[in-house]
């Protein structure tokens, strides 16, 4: 099994047409197309733009790497989102004992509204009783 950063150069090497060592807008282009997506040539060339930082109009490995990662941070919080709403029922934008209680219910685990004040109290950074969004991403990561 390859490790990420292998499978990071592996698709690198895919997008690399030419074998250059970096990703063209052209480049970029083409990939996105072979795989269904569409890419103008405006977009292309903004994204490689973004992502170049040693401004040199193409995208290197270390450049490449480093949007992939935080495309995947991003995705990550953004499940966590999805978590986060799940527990927090009450629309006041944080997790309250009782809203944990009723998920963690749903879920087959039967705690008390005390047992659920520990379990937040653990995690409750600013003392408040409830737990942020901030909070729950400590806690989850």
């Amino acid at each position: 099994m390859m490790d990420k950063v292998s499978q990071y150069v592996c698709v690198f090497n895919h997008f690399d047409e030419n074998g250059d060592g970096k990703i063209s807008a052209s480049e970029l282009r083409q990939c996105v197309e072979a795989i269904g997506g569409k890419l103008s040539w405006k977009e292309a060339e903004s994204l490689v733009e973004v992502l170049d930082s040693d401004k040199d109009g193409l995208v290197g490995l270390d450049d490449f790497v480093r949007f992939v990662e935080e495309v995947e941070e991003e995705e990550k919080v953004e499940d966590l989102r999805e978590a986060f709403k799940m527990y927090e029922m009450e629309g006041c934008g944080c997790i309250t004992p009782k809203s944990l209680k009723r998920m963690l219910g749903r879920l087959g685990e039967c705690k008390s509204i005390d047992e659920c004040q520990g379990m937040i109290a653990r995690f409750d950074l600013n003392g408040d009783g409830v737990l942020t969004f901030d909070e729950f991403r400590v806690m989850m990561l």
